[in-house]
């Protein structure tokens, strides 16, 4: 992904953080992905044992490859979509704004920025065992509207980006009150 295609730069702005979600939370859908992808191989065995031989017939052999190939290209259809979709959900903080890029399935996304100065609270949420020793979790930002945030989904190191997010917000009040 080009950042330069998906955000207009301005000239003083500098990109502070490009962030991702943290890999070890695409763990369960892999997990899931190889459950299934076992699936048909233990059908086979099961309906071979139940019924020995069915599968000498040409029309039956010929159906269950059949069935299994397009099983099987559903499932990869599924976990690449899966895949596309959080790799490419991504958040860059710049030193004047926020960019929430927020990819929808395989053929669309929604990009939405908000402005550092109007931030007002900041909030790390990190829950959980394997959040803890991972240091993983979500940054909960919220502006003056009351129906107005933006969350980053399960970034890294939370904590850094929660105090880093207060401190250019602090710096981006102090220049648009200034007058830039």
């Amino acid at each position: 992904m080009i950042l330069r295609n998906l955000i207009h730069q301005k000239p003083y702005e500098k990109i502070e953080y490009f962030l991702h979600r943290h890999p070890i939370t695409f763990l369960p859908k892999l997990v899931l992905f190889l459950l299934i992808m076992a699936m048909p191989v233990g059908v086979y065995f099961l309906i071979n044992n139940l019924y020995p031989g069915i599968f000498l017939e040409p029309i039956i052999l010929s159906l269950s490859v059949l069935g299994a190939s397009i099983f099987y290209l559903g499932i990869y259809l599924f976990i690449y979509a899966q895949f596309v979709e959080f790799y490419l959900d991504s958040w860059v903080v710049t030193n004047d704004r926020i960019i929430d890029i927020n990819q929808l399935g395989l053929f669309a996304k929604s990009v939405s920025e908000m402005d550092l100065y109007r931030i007002q609270d900041v909030t790390v949420d990190v829950k959980g065992f394997f959040r803890t020793i991972l240091n993983y979790g979500n940054v909960i930002i919220k502006t003056a509207s009351g129906n107005s945030h933006l969350i980053f989904f399960n970034v890294p190191n939370p904590n850094e980006i929660g105090q880093a997010l207060i401190q250019l917000a602090e710096h981006d009040r102090k220049f648009h009150h200034d007058g830039g």
